[in-house]
């Protein structure tokens, strides 16, 4: 009995020694599991080369396309001014208007003195000159017609010793008076018709002082300034209004001398202004100077930006980047697997089971991919996901 009471109780404990060692084995075998399951997850992605498009990052200042300080162009007291600060014109829209009476009596008068000298001469408007229809030559043309009818007349008679020698000589002087009296007035009219050219001209310069009276828009575009108002006396070359064309708007730029190869006329240009953060303006290059200036050893370029909204508007700072003629080979990778610490770039390069941090210069940004410009090779995989949870040799899952 006691043998077999001890035998069992020594079953016992074996029994519960090999449970023990089983739940021993099961406990070490449940965290195992749960670290794997707690690594974390990255996609990997390939940094990958190609060419890309470079930029020259310039500064520059925002001008209108065309800025005018409209003059009057005759003198005169303002009786009208239809616009104000900020109106939109167009090419020929009426800005200021003067008295017209002075302007209106001194054209009468030229179109009078040259209707009295066209009545005179026989013309009638605009027509030409015709010699033989003034009426001083066509009298005078008559008057040598009967001379020199007399005159054979009395050759004849005196062939026939009818009449004397005398009175013979008395005709033939008077054809000769009668021709000298035709030939002034052919010279006469000629003169005469150069004083009705004179006379047309004023008609024109009056016709023209009183067009003056009307100041009109030059071009298209906005009021920027009016100097005068209603009452005012002006005089001829005084300035009344400003007009700028803000569409388009130009922007003069200075380029490195490095770059001057990489500029070209046609090339596009975008532009950021401060009063609209994140926003981009395009436009094109238009003019590259010949020349170098001296003093800064840079290239003048002015750009040519389309404004069709009136958003820019002249006087503004832009920065612009000009897209140069070449493309160049580039490391990209995403930009979600960068992370800037301090100023710092990082990536986390995926190495088997691992990562490794890289400390990375970046550069140009297009779309969603980013430059990298040092510390990364093309071919290297790079985490894209939970990059702020990784340090450097951390297990993660792929």
């Amino acid at each position: 009995m006691r043998v077999s009471v001890g035998y069992s109780f020594a079953g016992v404990l074996l029994a519960g020694a090999l449970m023990a060692g089983c739940g021993a084995a099961a406990g070490k075998t449940k965290p195992t599991d749960a670290s794997s399951s707690a690594l974390p997850s990255v996609a990997a992605v390939a940094a990958v080369e190609r060419p890309i498009a470079r930029f020259i990052r310039v500064t520059g200042t925002l001008t209108a396309e065309e800025q005018a300080s409209v003059a009057a162009e005759t003198a005169g007291r303002v009786v009208a001014t239809p616009v104000e600060r900020g109106t939109a014109v167009v090419e020929g829209t009426v800005l200021i208007r003067l008295s017209q009476e002075e302007t209106e009596a001194s054209l009468r008068e030229a179109q009078a003195n040259a209707a009295q000298i066209e009545a005179r001469l026989g013309i009638a408007g605009d027509a030409p000159l015709d010699v033989a229809r003034v009426p001083e030559v066509a009298n005078a043309t008559a008057t040598l017609a009967l001379a020199q009818a007399e005159f054979d007349r009395i050759e004849k008679l005196l062939a026939q010793r009818v009449v004397s020698q005398s009175e013979y000589d008395q005709r033939r002087t008077n054809v000769e008076a009668a021709r000298q009296q035709l030939e002034s007035a052919k010279n006469g009219a000629q003169q005469q018709y150069q004083a009705l050219q004179a006379a047309r001209a004023r008609v024109a310069l009056a016709r023209k002082a009183l067009s003056d009276t009307v100041v009109r828009a030059p071009f298209a575009g906005l009021v920027g300034q009016r100097m005068v108002s209603t009452g005012d006396y002006v005089t001829k070359g005084m300035k009344v209004v400003d007009v700028v064309r803000i569409t388009p708007l130009r922007v003069q730029l200075t380029v490195p001398e490095q770059f001057v190869a990489e500029v070209g006329v046609g090339q596009p240009v975008s532009l950021a202004v401060d009063s609209y953060p994140g926003r981009q303006f395009t436009g094109i290059v238009r003019y590259v100077s010949p020349a170098l200036r001296a003093d800064q050893r840079a290239l003048t370029v002015e750009a040519s930006i389309p404004n069709r909204s009136g958003e820019l508007k002249p006087g503004m700072f832009a920065t612009a980047q000009i897209e140069q003629t070449r493309k160049t080979p580039a490391v990209l990778a995403p930009a979600a697997a960068v992370r800037v610490v301090s100023g710092t770039g990082r990536v986390f390069v995926v190495a088997g089971d691992r990562v490794e941090e890289r400390i990375v210069t970046t550069g140009q940004t297009l779309d969603t991919l980013v430059e990298i410009t040092t510390g990364l090779k093309a071919g290297e995989r790079v985490a894209t996901e939970n990059v702020g949870q990784l340090v450097d040799g951390m297990k993660v899952k792929s």
